[in-house]
């Protein structure tokens, strides 16, 4: 939400809560995954950067992949021509999305190798660079958690500096985590991207 919405909907929320009332219901009977990449594609409308990475995030989120962005940004070409589609992939090779990458487009997820299992002690937090990923992992109560170090609001990438105890905060917006569970504790609604994880050999793995 930009800052002149968020300004509105708290000075005259009588009135502009009925916009906001007509987004939610608007596609109410669309699936979440659908719903975002037509979002996506409003925003590549207007240019919002900040609009379309946070629109961007969400329909990751929601399972799209990213083949599944660029046919949707193809397949609106009559709308949107190709100088918008051009800004599109321009916000996504700055923000370096890993799945994004060429190579990556289509891959098939496999296990990788993140780090000595010794290596992480009971109840430590790790940052750790990991096959073009930058990864947060942690060891709460004996058990391997492993996640993406991207905000899920606009694929921010979190720094170490970012993590305080257990609570991370993205520098961005603010959304906090709590390292442990993933789960976002303030200003946002959606957790950390987890990864699965096993000890094989003593190694930690993840699968991605």
């Amino acid at each position: 939400m930009s800052e002149a919405l968020d300004y509105l909907r708290k000075a005259r929320p009588e009135a502009v809560g009925h916009y906001f009332r007509f987004l939610k219901a608007a596609g109410s009977t669309l699936d979440p995954k659908t719903r975002a990449l037509i979002s996506v594609l409003t925003k590549v409308h207007a240019q919002t950067a900040r609009g379309f990475r946070q629109y961007l995030a969400r329909a990751l989120h929601e399972g799209a992949r990213p083949v599944e962005v660029l046919d949707a940004l193809l397949l609106a070409f009559p709308a949107l021509g190709m100088a918008k589609i051009v800004w599109a992939v321009d916000q996504i090779l700055q923000i370096d999305i890993p799945e994004f990458r060429p190579e990556l487009l289509g891959a098939e997820p496999k296990w990788h190798d993140v780090a000595a299992a010794e290596a992480i002690g009971a109840g430590a937090v790790r940052r750790i660079a990991c096959d073009g990923r930058e990864l947060f992992v942690c060891r709460p109560e004996g058990e391997w958690r492993v996640y993406d170090s991207r905000c899920p609001h606009q694929v921010t990438n979190i720094p170490l500096a970012a993590l305080d105890g257990m609570r991370l905060t993205c520098p961005k917006h603010g959304w906090k985590f709590d390292i442990a569970s993933g789960r976002c504790i303030e200003k946002g609604s959606r957790p950390l991207k987890r990864f699965e994880a096993r000890i094989e050999g003593g190694r930690l793995q993840a699968y991605w």
